[in-house]
């Protein structure tokens, strides 16, 4: 089977809320990675807050965080085929703006990894303190504060 034959039989077993949220991702992630190139992360966050601000947040519930965590699935894929490759950062600056504008207190966390020999970071969401990423990325990764 063809590379093209396989995405588009994977594209049409998405449910159609999921392909227009993709399609959504594809077209919101090369505008961050813009406004991140541009403006920089603490204006670019600054506006991603000041976008998705509410006055009270709604307390997450199960579904809730599954859907968070579909979205991230979402946001990783499109962040791998869209026209540009989109950064961890990105695509954690994004979800939390999506979640936050349902009225979910999503939080952007920036972790580092050093076990010694090597050194990472990682970007990824949390609401409500449950990350969306990978299970228990904060393990692994040490939160920066704010």
């Amino acid at each position: 089977m063809s590379k093209f034959k396989a995405k588009w039989q994977a594209w049409r077993a998405l449910p159609v809320s999921e392909r227009r949220q993709l399609l959504r991702l594809l077209m919101l992630l090369p505008m961050m990675h813009a406004s991140l190139a541009l403006a920089g992360y603490a204006r670019t966050r600054r506006w991603c807050e000041r976008l998705s601000d509410r006055p009270t947040w709604q307390r997450a519930s199960a579904q809730d965080i599954d859907a968070a965590r579909r979205l991230t699935e979402l946001a990783a894929i499109a962040g791998r085929h869209g026209i540009t490759q989109a950064s961890c950062l990105r695509q954690a600056l994004v979800v939390s703006t999506l979640l936050r504008r349902r009225g979910l207190d999503a939080k952007l966390q920036i972790g580092v990894q050093d076990d010694g020999e090597t050194f990472g970071a990682h970007a990824w969401v949390a609401v409500d303190g449950v990350a969306t990423d990978v299970p228990g990325i904060e393990i692994h990764h040490h939160p920066l504060s704010r």
